[in-house]
């Protein structure tokens, strides 16, 4: 019995000591647990503040590449009057132009191979010294060569911002800023001719281009300091034989469409050899890409259908936005009397149903995952509104073309961020630089097409019906061009100046009954696009705390 007892005794103290340790150990559990529970919202917080930041700093730069032109635009006269050189201003905005298009796919494909913060704070860099030259030009043609410099630069700035929030955010997510981005458009569209008349009166031309150095300096600092990608370095060479074929074939179509029916007569020999020079260069460039290790544009990106179909539309959509809106305001100022400053401030109701549906598509994607839906329902909004805007008379009230306006905007904001979030969201992260390069290229191209086309449409109406209602002595009026500026037309005697607004309301009815028809292709094409789900959408998933899979290290890298 003794050591019976004796084995309860210890078998008792056992479970004592056992169960003051087990007390313990849970005592202590909280007290190491303690400092782990907060870390992920402490982290969350300052990658979300830097996240904010960089995108303010990517706003501005992609604000700098759309505002430009339009604040060049208003400065013009002014610029002709003090340096001189009128048979050579529109080289001012073409050798941007040139130099964007031209370097737009490149500048992606280096973000591809070397990593996109270095080479996006380069082509800021070389945008703001641009911009300074041109400040400083004392001649129309150094005037042309600054503008060249600063269109390099901008070819870099609106495929970095795209390439870097497409590294930063994934698709899923990016919805949600596609309103700030449609805003940005229409502060750039609505501010450009506000702020370069405002500028030009008040300070002189030349602040246009130096207003760039302060908004620069911003985002370049913020960028710096803020952004934080993993550094690249590739292995391979970069494909210069192909950039150089590429540069000519685009520089050739872009000359094409800005001298045709303008400086030459379309079946001129300088078009004709433009155009044989572009093709050849294009065909010579495919080849290439076929046999390099590192292609400027990756040809194997197009074999995904949905991002041939999404380049395909933004092409129609550039060719029909930027095509149809050049002749809004000359229609607003001629027709119904607007101001220069006040045809900007008409076209808001077509801004705000851009802003406002962009703003429905972004968190409608970001909540669902679901986008098809938006480039049909843009391609038929598109469609209806040029239709409507192709009814437009010489009585028609500002009120009334406010609300067509309206419905093309509607139009715009399913279609501008929804098509570069498909043709991101189509290629490998790898390639986010070419493909988002190869987006904003044919969008582009289609804006530089539209124009000249839909222009020479505008032009020949205008012409043929002056002749119709005023003769021959109203048709010389606008033989060496379609436009007047309102004070010249105020000059014209009542019969010529009322030809001349029923002539720019013909010419008018015709550049946007043509963009509907081009319009309804990009519709018929927005159906065949797949629904593939968008990357990061297994975020939705997690809790708030944790991070999708594929969300997390592009959190680590802000």
């Amino acid at each position: 019995m003794g050591v019976r007892a004796l084995i309860i005794q210890g078998e008792t103290e056992n479970m004592v000591r056992k169960q003051s340790d087990d007390e313990a150990s849970s005592a202590s559990a909280p007290a190491q647990a303690v400092p782990e529970a907060p870390r992920p919202p402490a982290k969350a917080e300052p990658k979300q503040r830097s996240t904010s930041v960089v995108i303010f700093a990517l706003m501005i730069a992609m604000l700098l590449a759309m505002l430009d032109n339009m604040i060049v635009g208003t400065a013009m006269p002014t610029i002709v009057g003090e340096l001189g050189g009128l048979d050579h201003l529109s080289w001012v905005v073409t050798a941007y132009t040139l130099a964007t298009a031209a370097s737009t796919p490149i500048w992606g494909k280096l973000g591809d191979m070397y990593g996109r913060k270095g080479v996006f704070l380069t082509s800021i860099v070389i945008f703001l010294g641009g911009s300074a030259l041109s400040g400083m030009a004392q001649s129309m043609g150094e005037l042309i060569g600054f503008r060249a410099i600063q269109g390099l630069g901008a070819g870099g700035l609106m495929v970095g911002v795209m390439a870097i929030i497409g590294d930063l955010v994934p698709p899923r997510e990016r919805g949600r800023y596609q309103g700030i981005m449609a805003g940005v458009m229409a502060v750039a569209m609505i501010g450009g001719p506000l702020v370069g008349g405002t500028l030009t009166d008040h300070l002189g031309w030349r602040w246009i281009f130096y207003i760039n150095l302060p908004l620069g300096a911003i985002a370049l600092a913020a960028i710096t300091a803020v952004l934080h990608l993993p550094k690249k370095r590739s292995q391979g060479r970069i494909d210069y034989t192909g950039a150089a074929l590429l540069t000519v074939g685009i520089t050739a179509l872009v000359l094409i469409t800005t001298w045709g029916g303008n400086e030459y007569a379309w079946g001129s020999v300088q078009i004709i050899g433009l155009g044989a020079v572009g093709v050849l260069s294009l065909i010579a460039f495919l080849y290439v890409e076929t046999r390099v290790a590192e292609p400027v544009l990756p040809l194997h990106i197009f074999r995904n259908p949905n991002f041939s179909l999404v380049t395909a539309i933004g092409f129609l959509t550039g060719f029909v936005m930027f095509g149809s809106t050049t002749f809004l305001p000359l229609y607003q100022q001629t027709v119904q009397g607007a101001t220069a400053t006040n045809s900007g401030l008409l076209l808001l109701p077509m801004l705000l149903g851009m802003l406002v549906v962009s703003l429905v598509a972004g968190r409608v994607t970001t909540s669902t995952g679901k986008y098809k839906i938006f480039p049909i329902v843009g391609g038929l909004l598109i469609t209806v509104g040029m239709f409507l805007l192709s009814t437009m008379d010489t009585e028609t009230t500002r009120f009334t073309s406010g609300l067509f306006m309206a419905v093309l905007g509607m139009g715009m904001g399913c279609l501008m961020q929804t098509t570069m979030l498909v043709a991101q969201n189509s290629v490998e992260m790898k390639d986010m630089g070419v493909g988002s390069s190869s987006a904003t290229l044919f969008r582009t191209l289609g804006g530089s097409f539209g124009v000249a086309i839909l222009g020479a449409l505008f032009t020949n109406q205008v012409r043929d019906t002056m002749t119709e209602r005023g003769g021959g002595k109203a048709a010389a009026i606008t033989s060496g061009s379609a436009q007047l500026d309102p004070a010249s037309l105020k000059l014209l005697p009542p019969p010529i100046r009322d030809a001349y607004t029923h002539a720019v309301a013909s010419g008018a009815h015709q550049v946007f009954l043509w963009g509907a028809l081009i319009s309804i292709v990009g519709a018929v094409a927005a159906w065949f696009v797949k629904e593939v789900p968008l990357r990061g959408a297994a975020a939705k998933s997690t809790d708030s705390d944790g991070a999708a899979a594929e969300a997390a290290p592009i959190a680590e890298t802000v």
